[in-house]
């Protein structure tokens, strides 16, 4: 294993989330807010580690999947330590465990939080809080690909390792330039909405921290009632652009190339806006009541719809006190998730696709054994490999899934509190049902369940494998062996 590189990558990602600090700290200056101290101390250590550990660079800059899984998921674990030392040094999150768990929650976008008054934290706090939506969304390593390129030929590794979906491919030849491309089309999308709350009145300051919870995907808020006090017009730019960022980035790629009909074909984009527009209907059906407007209504159920298919995690509504069969399609919604190559989580509406037409294959294969069917998705063949990858991942994900509801029922919550609590970290959403619904929040679970959560947040954002694949004894023995080699 190329241990050095490994170490390079994890000293650039350092150096990377120390300029990102400094962010806090402005808007502690501007508000003045003594927080911004523990923003710039965390800021100045995760900066001068980050240069000593790259001082020496590699000899060998190449990298295989295994380191490239290896530095993604150390790279987040660091990350989400250096990060959460802020909340700690301010005061504002005094637990180290309550602080990670939040911090490790806003990178993976997931939102779900243990703060049961998200008011009373600072303006600097409330803004780290946000922006590590924006900075998890995309990722760091991709945006590290993006201004400082590692190796030509081993950069898609990093990116496979950190881009949600079950593959990624390069938009132009070079990998440098499809990372630039991704943040260029990433911040603009964030850049306009920003512009919109604004021009519908929203406050700067709510404006840019709820584009940043849109953008990632996310969803941390910065009132106790999420976007509930927010006006009608703001509520549905913010519904609009989570469906946005939810979408397979590709599709803006041919509209920036101009090719509209490729854009609106990709089959996955398709199901999503179909899935989105069913569950709508449905669930305004179901819980539409006098006391509603038929606005009121399609506004709610498309806020909470686009909310938790895409993973974001805003409410408007306590939707825990819908009818069973909305919440019913609201659980559903937190496995399909958003599309593939989007900020969105949960298995992929691609996923799900192929399953589909997996199973059909099958049945057909019954009825009429020597028939020969492959199976398509956009005009062309899915491979054997990407089918069992996908079935692969399934089996994990179901594995995990279960485990840890079996590990957190200890702490003796009803049984819709511990499954939806799994399913919103695991699927990186945010808010579930009954004790952690949209009003609740995940403080009341013990040490070792948040540990269980937090590993789940992290699983679930790295698609299950980089972060499994450190456990693998292997992996330990070659990085031995390989320091023992560079001695």
């Amino acid at each position: 294993m190329n241990t050095s590189i490994i170490r390079y990558i994890l000293g650039q990602v350092m150096k990377v989330e120390a300029l990102f600090l400094l962010l806090p700290c402005l808007v502690a200056l501007i508000y003045e807010e003594k927080q911004g101290y523990a923003f710039l101390t965390v800021a100045g250590i995760s900066g001068l580690i980050g240069i000593i550990t790259t001082i020496k660079k590699p000899t060998n800059n190449t990298f295989y999947l295994k380191e490239g899984c290896v530095a993604t998921a150390l790279s987040w674990i660091i990350m989400s330590i250096i990060g959460c030392l802020p909340f700690v040094l301010s005061g504002d999150i005094p637990s180290f465990t309550d602080a990670l768990f939040e911090t490790i929650s806003g990178f993976t976008t997931t939102g779900a939080s243990i703060l049961t008054d998200v008011e009373a934290l600072s303006y600097a706090c409330l803004f780290w809080r946000s922006f590590t939506h924006w900075i998890g969304g995309m990722g760091v390593l991709v945006f590290i690909l993006a201004v400082m390129p590692l190796s030509s030929g081993s950069n898609i590794n990093l990116m496979r390792a950190e881009s949600p979906g079950p593959s990624v491919g390069k938009l132009v030849p070079k990998m440098r330039y499809t990372a630039r491309l991704l943040y260029i089309i990433y911040l603009v999308l964030t850049l306009i909405e920003i512009g919109l709350l604004l021009i519908s009145k929203m406050p700067v300051f709510d404006s840019i921290t709820h584009s940043f919870g849109t953008a990632g995907t996310g969803g941390f808020g910065i009132k106790n009632t999420s976007i509930t006090d927010y006006t009608a017009l703001q509520q549905w730019i913010i519904t609009v652009f989570m469906i946005i960022f939810g979408v397979n980035f590709n599709a803006y790629y041919l509209i920036l190339l101009k090719q509209f009909k490729k854009a609106f074909k990709i089959e996955e984009v398709k199901y999503y806006l179909l899935i989105i527009l069913s569950a709508v209907g449905i669930i305004s059906i179901n819980i539409y009541e006098t006391t509603m407007s038929i606005e009121e209504t399609l506004r709610h159920a498309s806020f909470q719809v686009a909310s938790i298919i895409t993973t974001t995690g805003y409410s408007t509504a306590d939707f825990n006190l819908w009818p069973e069969a909305s919440k019913c399609i609201l659980v559903l919604l937190m496995f399909i998730g958003a599309c593939a190559g989007s900020t969105g989580g949960g298995i992929k509406v691609s996923r799900i696709v192929i399953m589909a037409k997996t199973l059909l294959k099958e049945l057909n294969s019954y009825i009429h054994p020597k028939s020969v069917k492959k199976i398509k998705m956009d005009d062309k063949t899915i491979e054997h490999d990407v089918v069992r990858s996908i079935n692969v991942y399934l089996i994990t994900f179901m594995i995990l899934f279960t485990v840890s509801v079996f590990a957190i029922s200890f702490d003796n919550f009803d049984f819709t509190t511990n499954f939806t609590a799994v399913t919103a970290t695991i699927n990186n959403i945010g808010p579930g049902l009954e004790m952690v619904g949209p009003t609740g929040n995940f403080s009341m679970f013990s040490i070792f369940s948040k540990y269980v959560l937090m590993f789940d947040m992290l699983a679930g954002r790295l698609e299950l494998f980089p972060l499994l694949i450190l456990f693998h004894p292997s992996i330990w023995k070659d990085a031995i062996v390989s320091k023992k080699k560079n001695k």
